[in-house]
């Protein structure tokens, strides 16, 4: 089986799922590449050299070749590529073709009734709802997306992003948490969709109740100089420190010694691949609902924590608890560990979508029974934070 896909570049996010089916499919996968990396990103610490990597190839350097293994693979997937025109050749040819998708309506669902809208998103997805063609969801909000225009039919399935993955001996977990002041980290671009500012609330009501702590803010952007200036005025600088932009290996070693990590991005957020990591290096999560990620990889009170509504007072409420009931609730923090080594994985993906793809080819559709390539559920995103306590008050799965 030939395995294409075919993406607008390719990243540390996707890079452990390109390995793991590399290493399973040899030359027969392979990763295109659309377009350059955006400077900003290259300015993150994302760049890749893509020439080290045997299996990528990039469109805008090789457009005959790459269009060639297009047509003849067996199965392509699809994630957002700003080519459209090479998606419907192969669309149009009826071969087995997987799209990949974050949100369709970030903004809200009410930009669905848009006539030029509607014409564009029928042409894209719902003209081949037919066809062998499916939707894996990046993300817990794109289903519900895709079902409001009527697109793959009982064909959308869990899906996300599936950064590095660690694992550690029990004595090696134990030793990454060191006892003493509680340690706080904070990943991501300081823009206003992030909300960087919450941590200088959070830190100030941390402070006022005699805690014990340090903020670790890992990232850079157009607030950064606004949020050390809040820091300092509130005199807290000793409480924080800030580290710019650093590649993902320095990332992950910050969040391995932290107790906590908080992730406040808004709706706009698709996935939120910082929360793969967060868990992974078993910090307890405590993670705004409507970021793509959470409900798919978080059960409130069991591998973490989420608030509802891009809530501020609802995640302080949540931080100041696990300070008062640390000793009673830090197991959370290996619980994610576990989701990740065990199931929301690269390795784990890869032989599930090879499994998937190969019954997709025989017309048929047999999706996992959780996690990766699972049935995904379309919630309306007004309904999603419910939906998630209604499951958690019901579960006593262990993780």
């Amino acid at each position: 089986m030939t395995i294409t896909f075919v993406s607008n570049y390719i990243n540390h996010h996707q890079i452990p799922f390109s390995n793991a089916l590399y290493e399973r499919l040899g030359e027969d996968y392979c990763f295109i590449q659309t377009m350059p990396m955006e400077e900003e990103r290259v300015a993150m610490g994302w760049s890749v050299d893509v020439r080290s990597l045997p299996y990528v190839h990039c469109l805008y350097e090789e457009e005959y070749e790459c269009r060639k293994k297009i047509a003849e693979s067996d199965v392509v997937l699809f994630g957002w590529t700003g080519r459209e025109d090479i998606v419907a050749e192969r669309l149009e040819s009826g071969k087995t073709t997987i799209r990949v998708s974050e949100r369709l309506y970030r903004e809200g669902q009410w930009k669905a009734i848009s006539p030029r809208g509607l014409l564009a998103k029928y042409k894209e997805h719902v003209k081949y709802r037919k066809q062998n063609v499916c939707m894996l969801c990046a993300g817990a909000y794109t289903a519900s997306d895709f079902h409001l225009i009527g697109a793959y039919p009982n064909k959308m399935f869990r899906w996300g992003y599936f950064p590095e993955t660690r694992s550690y001996s029990e004595e090696e977990f134990a030793a990454l948490k060191k006892d003493g002041p509680l340690q706080l980290v904070w990943a991501g671009r300081f823009i206003p969709l992030k909300h960087p500012e919450y941590m200088v609330k959070l830190a100030q009501c941390l402070q006022k109740k005699g805690y014990d702590f340090k903020l670790h803010m890992l990232g850079s952007g157009d607030l950064e100089s606004e949020i050390k200036s809040q820091v300092e005025q509130a005199g807290l600088t000793d409480k924080f420190e800030f580290y710019g932009y650093q590649e993902p290996t320095k990332v992950r070693e910050v969040m391995e010694q932290c107790h906590i990590h908080l992730f406040t991005s808004n709706y706009l957020e698709g996935w939120g691949a910082v929360v793969n990591e967060g868990m992974n290096s078993g910090c307890v999560e405590v993670v705004n609902a409507q970021v793509g990620a959470a409900p798919y990889l978080i059960k409130h009170g069991v591998n973490g924590l989420v608030y509802p509504n891009d809530s501020y007072e609802e995640m302080e409420k949540l931080v100041v608890d696990l300070f008062e009931h640390w000793d009673e609730k830090k197991q959370m923090g290996y619980a994610a560990y576990q989701t990740i080594v065990k199931e929301w994985n690269a390795e784990h993906a890869a032989e599930e979508l090879l499994r998937f793809a190969k019954k997709l080819m025989q017309g048929k559709i047999a999706p996992a029974e959780s996690g990766p390539l699972s049935p995904a559920p379309a919630i309306a995103p007004g309904k999603m934070y419910r939906a998630m306590m209604n499951v958690t008050e019901k579960c006593n799965v262990e993780i």
